[in-house]
């Protein structure tokens, strides 16, 4: 995967030109990227909906359930994928980003029988689900898993995009208009995705730095680690429980339990957590 003429050339790549589109971003090249997910039906309805002008909407890529990408606008080139938006006193994040928008349903709804129903009338089974708070809300939802494919796709996108740019952040439309979206959502790795990208980078450009404070990084030493609303075993499961091998980042520790951020944040028992 590579980029050439700020396009991303790739054998699962498809140019899929929006008329729905800006002048240059500021710079002429972005800084950040904003991760999204659809909330519609396929990827191919998306990339439809995204090129329709009625809409007024666009993003730069949309992925697929299967890893398949679809470029629709340059990435010196603004797409219309954020709103109204801030972060660190920076608003109007159109103008700097690239957005990445990921086919997935979103938020779902129990239907019975171990079903579940996204706002389209589409149902989902148990596998297919999510059970977690969003960071910023206290209730548990449900949320339409990200496939494997999507996250290794998301992945590579974004280490070609920063080894081509100068990429300082990587964001959630949730964090950049909170008060509005909910997208990726806490099915999606964010956290984890922001950790590969930056700490692999850290590590390459100084390679001899010692950490002096404690260490914010573990990893999960059992096969299925339960994840609690608080610092003991009588606390509510927040989440799926953690894999053997997940990284984690310590947030807190009280006792012998360590809260940490995975997908969502929760208490885990700290003596399985290296």
């Amino acid at each position: 995967m590579e980029i050439k003429d700020h396009r991303l050339s790739a054998d699962n790549v498809d140019w899929r030109e929006s008329p729905n589109q800006g002048g240059k971003l500021v710079g002429g090249k972005p800084d950040s990227i904003i991760i999204h997910y659809t909330a519609g039906s396929s990827a191919e309805s998306s990339v439809r909906s995204l090129s329709n002008p009625k809409q007024k909407v666009s993003a730069h890529l949309v992925v697929g359930a299967k890893g398949e990408i679809f470029q629709l606008v340059p990435f010196d080139t603004v797409a219309w994928h954020a709103g109204r938006s801030s972060w660190k006193g920076r608003s109007g994040y159109n103008k700097y980003s690239i957005g990445i928008e990921i086919d997935n349903a979103g938020i779902l709804k129990p239907n019975g029988n171990g079903r579940y129903l996204s706002w389209f009338n589409r149902v989902y089974s148990e596998d297919q689900v999510v059970k977690a708070i969003h960071r910023n809300e206290t209730a548990e939802k449900y949320w339409h898993r990200y496939t494997e494919e999507q996250i290794e796709a998301v992945f590579e996108i974004c280490e070609t995009l920063c080894d081509s740019y100068s990429i300082k952040e990587i964001l959630g439309h949730e964090e950049i208009a909170p008060s509005r979206k909910t997208d990726p959502g806490p099915a999606f790795p964010l956290e984890r995705l922001r950790s590969t990208i930056f700490d692999n980078d850290r590590e390459e450009d100084k390679p001899d730095e010692k950490v002096s404070s404690i260490d914010t990084a573990a990893f999960i030493s059992t096969p299925l680690l339960n994840v609690r609303s608080g610092p003991g075993a009588s606390f509510a499961k927040v989440a799926e429980p953690l894999k053997q091998g997940d990284r984690v980042e310590i947030l807190e520790k009280d006792g012998g339990w360590t809260k940490v951020r995975h997908v969502t944040e929760g208490w885990v028992s700290g003596k399985y957590i290296s």
